[in-house]
């Protein structure tokens, strides 16, 4: 008997392509997708700057559909849509999961943020500088004499509409609504964790997601974004949809950026 994965209706053995097929389907539709969000981006200056903002969700959110769609699927099988806006049932169960994650994760989160900017990240620049490294000393005294500031920047507004609506709602609902639970289907979720039944497909989902970012904007500290992604993943197994690891997603970019600037990380 095939297994049902939570959250994604079963079809008929017939119609259904082998595991091979969906693993090269998700791992060929991810690169073909993050290359064309890089190029987008990397043209886009001038008057064609805010086409790569309006592109990159239509790619996350639409190119699964189109697939699907191509290959005789119907996409409604997957959580690849927000719900309906009167599915109470749905948006509470998010809400509610969020503000959970954010009680348990939100405070140690917040004490080690601070220690890093304000002790460990001077002392590592310390102890580069006196290994020789002088193209960074001038940057630790620099960031210990800043101190942080309670403060809300003018576009707060904005900075949150931007990461929820541009940023989280459509990687969630490429990475956890497609590829995860297409990934599901080639390794059968059997670990409970937490009320939730998970896989490997769970884990190649947050490697595929770190390095898609680096894919299109390379950057040190993507490989760390593996963390954060556990838990996306484990809310859209929870739940049986996006919008929870959606909401944490969002609150996780905008907390991260309220502080940069809080601390003087950024202007």
């Amino acid at each position: 008997m095939p297994t049902q994965v939570p959250g994604v209706a079963s079809d008929r053995a017939s119609d259904r392509p082998s595991a091979r097929d969906r693993l090269t389907e998700v791992l060929g539709l991810t690169v073909v997708v993050l290359i064309a969000i890089r190029l987008v981006v990397d043209l886009g200056s001038g008057v064609l700057y805010d086409l790569p903002l309006a592109l990159v969700p239509v790619l996350f959110m639409w190119a699964p559909v189109w697939l699907l769609r191509a290959r005789g699927e119907d996409p409604d099988r997957y959580p690849l849509a927000i719900p309906a806006w009167d599915d109470r049932e749905a948006w509470g169960r998010a809400f509610r999961l969020t503000a959970l994650v954010l009680c348990v994760v939100g405070p140690p989160f917040l004490l080690g943020y601070h220690l890093w900017q304000r002790t460990l990240f001077p002392w590592v620049l310390d102890a580069v500088c006196d290994q020789g490294f002088r193209g960074a000393c001038g940057v630790g005294p620099a960031l210990r004499r800043l101190e942080p500031r309670l403060f809300l920047p003018d576009d707060t507004a904005s900075l949150m509409a931007y990461h929820l609506l541009f940023v989280a709602i459509p990687e969630e609902l490429y990475y956890r609504g497609y590829v995860q639970s297409r990934l599901d289907e080639v390794w059968a979720p059997r670990w409970r964790i937490v009320g939730a039944t998970l896989g490997p497909g769970w884990l190649v989902t947050c490697v595929v997601f770190a390095l898609g970012h680096s894919l299109v904007v390379f950057q040190w500290w993507h490989v760390f974004i593996v963390f954060p992604s556990l838990v996306f993943g484990w809310m859209r197994a929870r739940t049986g949809g996006v919008m929870a690891g959606a909401f944490f997603h969002a609150a996780c970019n905008i907390g991260v950026g309220l502080l940069d600037r809080m601390y003087g990380i950024l202007p």
